[in-house]
């Protein structure tokens, strides 16, 4: 089972790295990251470079398809031939998923045109700009395309993912061994909770 993540330079740590802590656990599953040109990938907050050794153009097909969100998602919609693998890969995928501004990119390549799909709060207009309905939901699928919202949502989704990969005993098994309980401090995590000031607050950490 080849499950394929797209890293670019600004991607978002928690949106890939959630998701793969969840499915490098599903039995039978290699989980790879790949890039434009292999070498040294930048996460977003400038402080975790990933050694990517494989270009995705080297990859023909895969069984999972993720696309992690962050600023990487600009230099992804920007960059046709990229776009034209996404659709390539999507093609033969069990499932083709996103997290959090990922989202954007299957929107660019046309993968979710009339679809219900989520991403994260700030990036609404973005998402139904390529004729997706957007939902407010953290994880949403139609058929065997997933998208999750903002940033540890991908961890929600990858759960849901490992269950429909495997079975549910399994999936709550990963869930259980990584510990995966959230008990959030505070009850700010979505915009429909959030007070003003912190929402307000929130739009300059992006």
């Amino acid at each position: 089972m080849d499950i394929v993540i797209p890293l670019f330079d600004n991607f978002e740590p928690l949106d890939a790295i959630g998701p793969y802590e969840i499915l490098g656990y599903v039995p039978g599953a290699t989980v790879r990251f790949v890039t434009k040109e292999p070498g040294l990938v930048q996460d977003v907050l400038g402080s975790l470079p990933v050694h990517v050794p494989t270009g995705y153009a080297e990859v023909e097909r895969c069984d999972v398809l993720l696309i992690p969100g962050g600023g990487s998602f600009l230099t992804m919609v920007d960059d046709t031939e990229f776009l034209d693998w996404v659709r390539r890969v999507h093609a033969g995928t069990r499932f083709t998923t996103s997290v959090c501004t990922g989202s954007l990119v299957l929107g660019a390549a046309g993968l979710l045109e009339g679809l219900t799909a989520t991403t994260h709060w700030d990036a609404v207009a973005d998402l139904e700009a390529y004729g997706a309905r957007y939902t407010a939901e953290r994880v949403v699928r139609q058929d065997r395309v997933i998208t999750s919202a903002g940033v540890s949502s991908g961890i929600d989704m990858a759960v849901q993912l490992a269950a429909l990969l495997t079975d549910e005993l399994t999936a709550q098994a990963i869930q259980l061994y990584t510990e995966y309980d959230p008990q959030p401090p505070f009850d700010t995590g979505s915009v429909a909770k959030a007070p003003a000031e912190v929402l307000e607050l929130a739009r300059t950490l992006g």
